[in-house]
């Protein structure tokens, strides 16, 4: 078989159980090659499928040796189309567009009749006559659109006279050796005023706690348009279109371009599993019929959701889709996407109430061929416009092969959310006190992942942090995360809580996956839920911000557990342990609650007795070296009470837990030290 060509056995070498499922295999691969092959008719996917935007939509160009801006746009099934906006009085009759064989209408405004009259920032629609209405639609390759009001939303021609001039380089990152260490952030809500932040307060307020605090990586959120602020950016309108709520185009290009020059790298929430199905904001019955961007009928509606599915098969949405990745990637230079809600794109039932407790739940006929072909060309695109861009999966259902290459028969995304994880920790916070806590089952839930396959580990991210959950730490201190964070008012629930928000996540990064990601303010326990103003609240902000004092208050906890993130990620950062597979177990005992494993080289000791220190505690050490402390829970930089104050830990030449050495620790209850050989 041709290198170039995937396999899927390539699959089943590495994981034997999907022998059965060959044939369903080798079918999703031959349903993407004739995807692929029709694309590559024009271009392949760096040809026409992907530079929709720079035809589409509004472009400078020539017409007949003339100098101007073209607007285009796909209505197969309208009747009529014309372009209205101030440049025209929003004259209906004055702007007709023209169409062609294959339902693209267009339109040539030249300079010499519209250089003062279309100019960066007019407002504009287009009119759309189809069979059964006539209405004034915003364009759906537009690049910028704004609020006029609580309902109206109106499309601008883009055009400034000063374009943006990039100064930093993107970061190099070498995803082999580091792993990615994520903070996931929503602008709006990412100052403690109540309002909606912008671009700027993030750059300037936000951007250097991040960077501080170690994480490599920016994942915002809600960055594409949407005219429901509520619905946390996954309601898109406006594909091509920067939220104009947070601020304009050049300010996001500023707040890429500032944190590429602080070292950090920036992707997006991608949404393309589904659109919002408002009709004067989005593309629902753009040119008069249901089957235009989504599925006809039922097939197109998302019920769970309240949204519209596309239809991946269309050459058409193809292009408007692809083009849409090209462009964040190369207008805005993002570095890679979080793929929002795989999971439902995958499946015809989208995975709602399933368990996916076998293969065959992969397999089966709810398997949409179409949207699995459309994710393998996005991660090719993706890969085609940078190298070292990153792809997430956002997919609770574990669809074997999505984090694999695509020669391989994967679907080509370079990591997956390990969803798992935060939902177990939930759980298990709310149904067992932690002295009932079976330490090998969590153990096993950290490593539970599909062999060479990437995943994203975390504790929370927003969806654990919703109005309506809790987040952890709240599950962990409930009322007294208002009343008795001081570190000068003593409180055992609150000592509780702090020293398993740190265990907890320690646990997570240091087995999870080969990435880590953290919600914006969870890292310091941030101590309330996230609730966005809407009519059931009065319309308040106060819970859609983020209270960044907490954090600076000397007096508070927050700050020490703040301080322990910094540690946390540090960790990664000096020594590299996300990018490390080997992981060994060197020690557990259920019932003083005790666990010893390594990885990286570090050795990590847990003691979650809730009561019961251990002292002179012999485990098992790697290496006929002396080890030093790197990393300790307990200490009072991190709100612990400072009870270790041995650092240096000398080799013995006792034989335990199946190593010929070991080493002797005091560890205090409730808490946990990492160790790194002494080179």
């Amino acid at each position: 078989m041709s290198k170039h060509r995937p396999d899927a056995t390539r699959l089943i070498k590495s994981d034997p159980l999907l022998k059965s499922y060959a044939t369903q295999l080798r079918e999703r691969i031959a349903h993407y090659l004739r995807f692929k092959t029709e694309i590559e008719k024009t271009g392949g996917v760096l040809g026409e499928i992907s530079q929709g935007h720079l035809y589409f939509g509004f472009n400078r160009g020539q017409c007949d040796n003339e100098n101007g801006v073209w607007y285009r746009e796909w209505a197969p099934n309208a009747k009529s189309l014309s372009l209205i906006g101030d440049f025209n009085d929003w004259d209906r009759d004055a702007n007709p567009m023209f169409v062609d064989e294959w339902g693209i209408w267009h339109l040539f405004l030249p300079d010499r009749e519209y250089e003062n009259r279309l100019t960066h920032g007019s407002r504009l629609k287009v009119h759309v006559i189809s069979e059964n209405s006539a209405l004034d639609r915003i364009p759906a390759y537009v690049q910028r659109v704004t609020q006029e009001n609580e309902t109206a939303f109106t499309g601008q021609y883009w055009y400034p006279p000063n374009q943006y001039q990039w100064k930093n380089l993107t970061p190099s990152i070498d995803q082999n050796k580091e792993g990615l260490r994520i903070y996931e952030a929503h602008i709006g809500m990412a100052q403690e005023c109540e309002k909606v932040g912008t671009f700027t307060e993030f750059t300037v307020s936000i951007l250097p706690r991040i960077a501080e605090l170690g994480y490599n990586v920016v994942q915002l959120m809600a960055i594409m348009e949407h005219p429901y602020y509520a619905s946390f950016g996954y309601h898109v309108s406006n594909f091509f279109a920067v939220s104009s709520r947070f601020g304009t185009p050049e300010e996001l290009k500023e707040l890429v371009d500032t944190a590429h020059g602080m070292g950090l790298l920036v992707i997006m929430d991608l949404v393309h599993s589904h659109a919002v199905k408002n009709i004067n904001e989005g593309l629902n019955h753009f040119d008069g019929t249901d089957h235009q961007y989504f599925h006809a009928g039922a097939k197109g509606k998302h019920t769970a959701w309240d949204s519209l599915c596309f239809d991946y098969s269309r050459y058409e949405v193809q292009r408007f889709l692809l083009s849409n990745i090209r462009y964040w990637l190369e207008t805005y230079r993002f570095d890679g996407f979080r793929f929002d809600g795989v999971t439902s794109m995958l499946y015809s039932d989208h995975g709602l109430g399933k368990e996916f407790s076998g293969y065959a739940d992969y397999f089966g006929d709810t398997v949409e061929l179409d949207s699995m072909a459309y994710l393998m060309l996005a991660n090719a695109l993706v890969q085609a416009v940078n190298p070292n861009a990153i792809s997430i999966a956002e997919d609770m259902s574990g669809m074997p092969g999505i984090a694999r290459p695509i020669a391989e028969g994967g679907l080509g995304f370079d990591y997956r959310l390990a969803m798992g994880i935060p939902d177990y920790w939930i759980r298990l916070l709310k149904d067992k006190k932690d002295e009932d806590w079976h330490i090998g089952e969590i153990y096993g839930m950290m490593l539970n992942r599909r062999k060479d396959e990437k995943h994203i580990a975390y504790v929370e991210s927003h969806d654990q942090s919703i109005v309506g959950d809790k987040t952890l730490a709240m599950q962990l201190m409930d009322a007294e995360l208002y009343t008795n964070m001081s570190i000068f008012t003593p409180s055992l629930r609150i000592a509780r809580g702090v020293a398993l928000h740190k265990l907890i996540r320690l646990l997570t990064f240091s087995l999870g996956g080969e990435g880590y990601l953290n919600f914006m303010g969870n890292e310091f326990g941030h101590p309330e839920w996230i609730d966005f103003p809407r009519e059931g609240n009065n319309n308040s902000y106060w819970y859609a911000r983020r209270q960044w004092h907490l954090v600076d208050d000397d007096t508070l906890y927050y700050r020490h557990l703040n301080a322990f993130d910094t540690a946390l990620q540090n960790l990664d950062v000096k020594y590299r342990i996300l990018t490390d597979t080997d992981i060994q177990l060197l020690f557990i005992h259920e019932d003083a609650k005790q666990i010893v494993y390594s990885r990286g080289g570090l050795i990590f000791a847990f003691n979650f007795h809730p009561t019961d220190s251990v002292t002179d505690w012999r485990i098992p050490a790697l290496e006929k070296r002396d080890y030093k402390l790197i990393l300790n829970t307990d200490d009072e930089e991190f709100g612990g009470y400072g009870a270790v104050e041995n650092s240096h830990y000398p080799w013995q030449d006792v034989a335990t837990g199946g190593q010929t050495q070991s080493i002797q620790l005091y560890v205090p209850a409730r808490s946990a030290l990492v160790l790194a050989p002494i080179i």
